[in-house]
């Protein structure tokens, strides 16, 4: 049996000689494993569609629970995202996390944009792309980020704040002081990324690390491509 979908490759593992197996994610399927065969031969026709950040129409032969891609159309390639270490990592991130909040038969086209949406927004380096997918991605397993109002006292956190994993939401400091200690800067980056106010480049990054410790607690996943992209971005600063 054929059939064909659109798909963003998340990973590609060697398999034997030539061949590779590779994750992808698509709207209506959810995740789907299949073999590439040949892929690792010189100048294999299907060489691009086990690259990293592959987005295009598969084409699928199945033959019971085993998938071997047959063709694929590319859309995008993401070139940007290979020529660049930080970028790359900030790509991982994406491919990441939607490999450890997506299964088999999920329907799953809002994530699909959503990672499609922000491998655009890093090639062209836009600033908040990476903390808004972050929160797609919470929302999609469950866990959304509220940034508004303070759920305790409802007014709006200023100043010293803290943030509740077990709420998803930002407190202020004296409504909830058993929670997280969160900075201004993080809940107005988090704010950004909603649609609502501007972020600072620290904000960015207290947001990414804040969100990254909020998916591992609640998907139970680390996410260590996030670690090493902020590593860089650490180190691109002290360089600078």
């Amino acid at each position: 049996m054929e059939s064909k979908t659109d798909a963003l490759l998340l990973r590609a593992v060697d398999y034997g000689e030539n061949d590779k197996i590779v994750t992808l994610l698509t709207a209506d399927r959810g995740k789907i494993a299949a073999a590439v065969k040949g892929v690792k031969k010189a100048g294999a026709k299907l060489r691009f569609a086990a690259q990293p950040f592959c987005f295009a129409e598969y084409v699928f032969a199945t033959r019971g629970t085993r998938n071997t891609v047959t063709s694929a159309s590319l859309y995008d390639a993401f070139f940007p995202l290979c020529e660049d270490m930080t970028r790359y990592y900030a790509a991982a991130v994406v491919t990441d996390a939607c490999d450890k909040v997506v299964l088999e038969g999920m329907q799953s086209g809002a994530l699909l944009v959503a990672a499609i949406s922000a491998l655009e927004g890093l090639c062209s380096d836009e600033p908040l792309a990476l903390v808004r997918f972050l929160l797609a991605a919470l929302s999609f397993a469950g866990y959304p980020v509220e940034a508004g109002e303070c759920p305790a006292c409802g007014r709006v956190p200023a100043g010293r704040m803290r943030f509740s994993f077990a709420d998803g939401a930002f407190f202020c400091d004296a409504c909830l002081p058993d929670a997280v200690p969160a900075s201004e800067s993080t809940f107005c980056a988090v704010r950004a990324a909603q649609g609502k106010g501007e972020a600072t480049p620290d904000g960015i990054v207290r947001a990414l690390r804040l969100l990254g410790t909020y998916f591992a607690r609640q998907v139970g996943a680390e996410l260590p491509a996030l670690a090493e992209y902020l590593r860089l971005l650490h180190k691109g600063v002290q360089t600078a």
